[in-house]
């Protein structure tokens, strides 16, 4: 079926849009599944019954999350509409996994900090800006240096969920925590740049309008990683971000230690941060803007206190 083909043609459409590498690697593994539930049949010659059928199998067969279901079929519609150029059109009897509807995990205001200081290092910074600006995961990780403005206490996060961009406040808590470990990013930088190393993989369109950015240090990530590392798509070898999965080890950890009755998980904190801000009487709008939802429906699951509105927002990072 050329498989090896399809995927090239899948992989070079996906960095063309420049979509992230999770994205890219999550539509081979789905187009690859697809192919084989019929038999190592090629797409092209299957249609809108086999996609229903598939997506049907992987839902009431597999019993998979709706949230995993979305993500197959985003990766056919892709397939089909992007990469083999056939309309997709009305996926009919298809059946939809259902999705639970599920109140977000909270912690009080001294659960927070309490798990908060009882971290150190960089895991402890991360949780800060998580908690105190309201970001997700994948954007305190994925922040480049020069994303972080000290002079007006604010951080932009480029390309958020629905590929969004926005701005939320920086912690003054943070501040003095961030300015040294930024310092120690450029010492590092300057060690990758003598030994020849030192650039940083930018998204195409980035690199193709700003040639040489990759060894600036403003580009570089805020949380480096120990070790370089070679990039899977251009070779580079360098430093890509932590992973979010020592972070979650770590908080896992502390929660135990500290007796929390709670699943706590970054999202956790963003959650938190959301709610205290509404309870602290700030406006369900202005919520909305640092969380970055497109919808205001998203934003009032956290609404259990009256809009009172509010301006000069500060952060319940340092409220105490």
């Amino acid at each position: 079926m050329g498989e090896y083909k399809l995927l090239d043609r899948i992989k070079r459409e996906v960095r063309r849009r420049n979509y992230s590498y999770s994205t890219e690697k999550s539509y081979c593994q789905w187009v690859v599944r697809y192919v084989r539930y019929h038999n190592l049949t090629h797409p092209r010659d299957l249609g809108n019954r086999d996609i229903v059928r598939y997506l049907n199998y992987l839902a009431n067969d597999c019993n998979l999350a709706a949230s995993t279901q979305n993500q197959a079929l985003s990766a056919l519609i892709f397939l089909y509409e992007h990469v083999l150029q056939i309309p997709v059109g009305e996926l009919k009897n298809l059946k939809r996994a259902k999705k639970p509807k599920r109140l977000p995990v909270v912690l009080s205001k001294e659960q927070a900090l309490a798990v908060i200081n009882e971290l150190d290092g960089v895991n402890q910074m991360v949780l800060e800006l998580i908690y105190g600006a309201g970001l997700r995961v994948s954007e305190a990780l994925g922040l480049r240096i020069q994303d972080v403005d000290f002079d007006y206490r604010q951080i932009t996060v480029w390309n958020g969920k629905g590929r969004k961009d926005r701005i939320t406040m920086l912690p003054d808590r943070v501040i003095p925590k961030l300015e040294n470990h930024i310092e120690k990013v450029r010492l590092l930088h300057r060690t990758d740049l003598n030994k020849g190393y030192g650039k940083t993989i930018l998204p195409n369109a980035l690199s193709k309008k700003y040639p040489g950015a990759e060894n600036k240090f403003i580009w570089q990530y805020l949380f480096p990683a120990k070790y370089r590392r070679r990039d899977p798509r251009t070779g580079v070898r360098h430093r890509y971000h932590i992973s979010a999965r020592n972070i979650r080890r770590e908080l896992n950890r502390v929660s135990k230690k500290l007796d929390i009755p709670k699943r706590v998980t970054p999202h956790t904190f963003r959650h938190s941060f959301a709610t205290h801000l509404l309870q602290g009487g700030y406006d369900i709008r202005t919520v909305q803007d640092l969380l970055g939802h497109k919808s205001l429906k998203t934003t009032s699951i956290y609404l259990h206190v009256l809009n009172r509105g509010g301006h000069g927002v500060k952060s319940p990072l340092d409220e105490n």
